[in-house]
């Protein structure tokens, strides 16, 4: 039986009775290659979330656009009837079509049909939180989210949804989201590498909401640094899980969500919340983002 073990603390959503873990797990690789269709060992993707949630991980991040569907498919043969406490958490707003591409699906329609896709495919009557995501390829762009997070918030209202969060935003957009619906948590690509959220971070956690750094390892170019290697011979650590601790000691309101299609490699991530970085390897690691922001500071406090 896999012992559960401390994954960083928890954090409580804002508006929520929901207490999470702050080490999740995000289920994007369980699909096949770039993200789309079938994996290549099915049965290995089912271990993997088994073993998450048997080691304590009580918040999976997914979407219904992974595959497509493919990845909530999994995600409901692997462990329904769900575990009491376990938080699912998907995001809407984009499409593959079979090109593979990556396309926006923000109309009312189209936000409204995911939603439902992904309650069918989970195999729930309602979904714990529903993320709005928005912006370009490379980041979050400029302009209203008013239109598309009105509809989610009407589906909040007739309770398909639970709450709601934001993805891919400016803190602009996370202000004129919020003048629309509460809103619970944050997803923004950052890591140690990149740090332009830095004080967005600090905003959101002096307002306890709570920041999920998509890309927390680099994603699909995974984090390479003298700095980091360094780090982590010095600390018996991977790099990997270097650079998840140092996010963990960064600010207590970020959850992380790093993805894995192997139960070694997601062990290995768990650990790093064991990890306790020294406040002069934290400096070092700082300069990795090339900033000594407020963000560099708070990253010495610890978790």
């Amino acid at each position: 039986m896999t012992k559960q073990t401390d994954l960083g603390g928890s954090f409580s959503l804002a508006g929520t009775s929901m207490s999470l873990q702050r080490i999740g797990y995000g289920a994007m690789q369980l699909a096949g290659p770039q993200v789309y269709g079938p994996p290549r060992d099915r049965n290995a993707a089912i271990a993997v979330l088994r073993e998450a949630v048997a080691a304590g991980v009580n918040h999976i991040d997914t979407s219904d656009y992974y595959g497509p569907h493919i990845t909530n498919q999994i995600i409901k043969q692997a462990l329904h009837p769900y575990p009491e406490g376990l938080v699912l958490v998907t995001k809407v707003g984009a499409r593959r079509p079979e090109d593979k591409s990556w396309v926006h699906a923000l109309s009312r329609q189209e936000l409204i049909d995911a939603v439902h896709d992904n309650l069918r495919n989970l195999g729930l009557d309602a979904m714990d939180v529903v993320n709005l995501r928005v912006g370009g390829a490379m980041g979050p762009s400029e302009g209203s989210i008013e239109e598309p997070l009105t509809v989610l918030a009407e589906l909040k209202l007739q309770g398909l949804i639970r709450h709601l969060g934001v993805s891919n935003v400016t803190r602009q957009q996370f202000a004129e989201a919020q003048a629309i619906t509460e809103i619970a948590c944050v997803q923004n690509s950052y890591n140690v590498a990149h740090r332009q959220d830095d004080d967005f971070i600090d905003d959101l956690a002096r307002r306890g909401v709570a920041y999920v750094p998509f890309f927390p390892l680099g994603g699909f170019t995974p984090l390479q640094s003298s700095a980091l290697d360094a780090a982590a011979a010095a600390l018996e650590a991977t790099p990997m899980q270097v650079a998840l601790a140092w996010l963990l000691q960064r600010s207590p309101n970020i959850l992380l969500i790093p993805g894995t299609s192997s139960v070694e490699h997601l062990r290995e991530n768990l650990k790093a919340a064991a990890l306790q970085i020294p406040s002069a390897i934290i400096t070092s690691l700082n300069l990795i983002g090339g900033t000594a922001s407020g963000g560099s500071r708070e990253a010495t406090r610890g978790r």
